[in-house]
């Protein structure tokens, strides 16, 4: 039987994945980051994206996260995110709607709209849609 670690994801509004996991990959800021069993102590920000999650058994599951952070003690992970969604729960047409909002909104000279709010939004709609189109990849062959 393969080593495990407890996993966490948490988000604002609830608790997406509580569990024993083989192995982590998470997006870092400056790149993923794979945590297995034993890794040592690490807090790291988080950029929205995919954590790909290889649970007990070997099954493999995929997480949005809007960013935020990863805390790895030995034999437990915690992610905590403003937004985590199961790969299942992401909405397409929801995603390219805000992205579409969004580069409207960067293309607006004179718009009051914060501009830093307006690119998060846009890197998160962008990091939904990837992941979808690598799962809609991933199912079809």
């Amino acid at each position: 039987m393969a080593m495990t670690m407890k996993l966490n994801i948490v988000s604002a509004e609830k608790e997406i994945f509580s569990n024993l996991a083989e192995m982590v990959i998470v997006p870092g800021e400056l790149g993923e980051l794979g945590i297995l069993p034993q890794h040592s102590q690490l807090l790291s920000t988080l950029k929205a994206g995919e954590v790909v999650i290889t649970e007990q058994g070997g099954n493999q599951e995929s997480v949005y996260v809007s960013g935020g952070l990863v805390e790895v003690q030995p034999h437990v992970v915690t992610i905590l995110s403003d937004t985590a969604l199961r790969a299942g729960e992401l909405d397409q047409q929801a995603a390219q709607a805000a992205k579409e909002r969004a580069e409207e909104i960067l293309k607006d000279q004179e718009s009051e709209i914060n501009f830093a709010q307006a690119e998060a939004q846009l890197v998160e709609a962008i990091a939904q849609l990837k992941l979808i189109e690598k799962l809609r990849k991933k199912k079809g062959g």
